[in-house]
């Protein structure tokens, strides 16, 4: 495993407490204490840090521009490249047999976050942010904002007089603290459905959205 002090320096920050950028780093594969309550409130600094920087950013960018820019922003798939930018994946501690999935690397981004905040208080965390999300905050294009899933299953719903989508759980796996879930997306008027899966029911209900808008375009 790299030594901490390496990724200290690519966030720009340096812990007073080191033991809370170890439990940030570690996966509750590996034993207690782990990441996930860090991972928690990191997640509630992050999206604050990130509307932040938005708002002051793009000032005159209307509030369901900024919206889907945040969400484009901390969602799973940009802070594992966020997190694989900073190679952290040479400083978790996990599991001999667990693998270092692209959920792994985000949760342990935003336990790190959590972790700077308890440290450093909010203006260090939104500081490492700014640093970590550094090129992903300079390659936006507010004239090239795609909505999410829903949004445009919603919309073209709304634009036929159909009545809205529906989402329903239809199995949930794993234990209380692994959960991941199953969802349908129904479209009654049309005759249409479509699953998707996640571990949580929004992301669940986006890849189901994703599903159905697919059989839409066929």
């Amino acid at each position: 495993m790299a030594r901490p002090e390496v990724l200290e320096q690519r966030l720009g920050h340096r812990f007073t407490n080191a033991a809370l950028l170890a439990q940030a780093l570690t996966h509750r594969s590996a034993g207690a204490p782990d990441n996930e309550r860090l991972e928690f409130l990191g997640d509630g600094v992050l999206g604050c840090a990130v509307a932040e920087e938005l708002y002051a950013r793009f000032p005159r960018l209307a509030e369901g521009r900024l919206t889907r820019m945040r969400a484009r922003l901390v969602r799973e798939e940009a802070l594992a490249e966020i997190a694989g930018h900073l190679e952290m994946k040479t400083f978790l501690r996990v599991g001999a047999k667990h693998p270092i999935t692209p959920s792994v690397l985000a949760d342990a981004l935003e336990a790190v976050f959590g972790a700077i905040f308890l440290d450093g208080g909010y203006d260090a965390a939104r500081r490492a942010m700014v640093r970590a999300f550094g090129p992903l905050l300079e390659s936006l294009d507010p004239s090239d904002l795609e909505k999410d899933a829903k949004t445009q299953l919603q919309e073209i719903m709304h634009a036929r007089g159909s009545k809205l989508p529906e989402y329903r759980v239809v199995a949930t796996h794993g234990a209380p603290h692994q959960r991941s879930f199953e969802v349908e997306c129904l479209v009654p008027d049309l005759g249409l459905a479509a699953t998707g899966s996640g571990s949580s029911l929004q992301r669940a209900e986006q890849q189901a959205a994703k599903g159905l808008l697919g059989k839409l375009t066929k």
